[in-house]
């Protein structure tokens, strides 16, 4: 274990959070506001930190946690960065009033563990994606939905930018909102990629959203008809023959390229501009099964641990141990590079 504040050996020179989870971490949200850290994981625990970034040194201070009944799958933070929503396995979203000190409250329910959330400021709305095939939009002083939309399978990652929402479910569907007409779909996609959707994410102008699976690549797609042609997948988080999945996708918020986290235990940094990956970083020895930017894109947190893609039975508690870096990424890693007109895919 490292200090405070001191470097790890791990390859990439980042900082390890203190008193990481027991278990593996399941999601990582920065406040948008702060430089406060939420994860949640499987011990079925919420847990907050404050990072301090001095120079190049960064410190992390556990402040808080709370506990849902079984393991908690996904986090996102009220735009004003006084609140946290947990949702898990326990079919069951709960609202933390984290800033004013005070006790959780289940806001959103569910008939099957919930897979991803997202706080929609425009609407004043929280929206809960579920393995019940349905997707809900939440007032959080009411006790039922305001909406609940039929997704056509089991919801496995979602992604809001406003009016843009793109939720990727089972069987490979995409189905694209347009929230200012939220009850209906505006688009039905089939993913690029042959393989099971792991992650989305919307490109910061909405005009498109990334895709990654199960099979180490990732699927760069423009809503717009008249830009199809600059639609492309590419291949990462692959050492050879071995093809590992695409855990995570996040855009650098000032920036807007965007970084990938893998099984593989790596991450990098690409410009799908100009279609270039800007930096590959060395790998760690086990997968990275969450990642995001804070609120300016200056820290980059990453959780390295066991991502259960070969089940329960390989999963030795004693030997996989958890933990939670920040890395401070370097402007040559995330900005993007001019576009030339001989870069191919890469």
């Amino acid at each position: 274990m490292s200090t405070f504040g001191a470097a790890n050996t791990n390859p990439n020179k980042s900082y390890e959070v203190a008193q990481p989870p027991g278990d593996s971490v399941s999601s990582l949200s920065f406040s948008p506001k702060a430089n406060v850290l939420v994860a949640t994981s499987w011990d079925n625990q919420v847990r907050c930190w404050e990072i301090v970034r001095n120079g190049t040194i960064v410190n992390s201070t556990p402040k808080a946690s709370i506990s849902h009944d079984q393991p908690v799958l996904c986090s996102t933070w009220k735009d004003d960065g006084t609140t946290v929503f947990s949702g898990g396995c326990d079919k069951q979203v709960k609202m933390w009033p984290l800033l004013s000190g005070g006790q959780p409250m289940t806001v959103a329910m569910h008939d099957a563990p919930i897979k991803d959330i997202a706080w929609i400021p425009e609407m004043n709305l929280l929206v809960t994606g579920s393995w019940d095939k349905t997707l809900k939009y939440w007032d959080t002083r009411q006790s039922n939905p305001v909406h609940t939309q039929q997704l056509p399978d089991r919801c496995y990652a979602m992604t809001v930018k406003y009016p843009l929402m793109v939720v990727g479910t089972a069987d490979r569907n995409l189905i694209v909102f347009n929230l200012q007409n939220p009850q209906t779909e505006f688009k039905r996609i089939m993913s690029p990629l042959k393989y099971q959707t792991r992650c989305v994410a919307a490109f910061p102008d909405q005009q498109g959203f990334l895709i990654g699976s199960i099979e180490g690549r990732v699927g760069v797609h423009h809503l717009d008809d008249a830009q199809q042609s600059k639609n492309f997948t590419f291949k990462c988080h692959r050492d050879g023959n071995d093809i590992y999945s695409v855990n995570s996708l996040n855009f650098h918020p000032i920036h807007h390229t965007f970084a990938t986290a893998g099984s593989d235990g790596a991450f990098n940094f690409w410009d799908k501009d100009s279609k270039q990956r800007l930096k590959a970083m060395q790998r760690c020895n086990q997968p990275i099964a969450c990642s995001t930017f804070n609120n300016d894109g200056s820290i980059f947190a990453y959780s390295v641990c066991y991502d259960w893609s070969k089940g329960a039975e390989n999963h030795n508690p004693a030997t996989a141990k958890t933990y939670i870096y920040l890395h401070l990424p370097q402007e040559s890693e995330v900005k993007g590079k001019p576009r030339s007109g001989t870069t191919g895919r890469k």
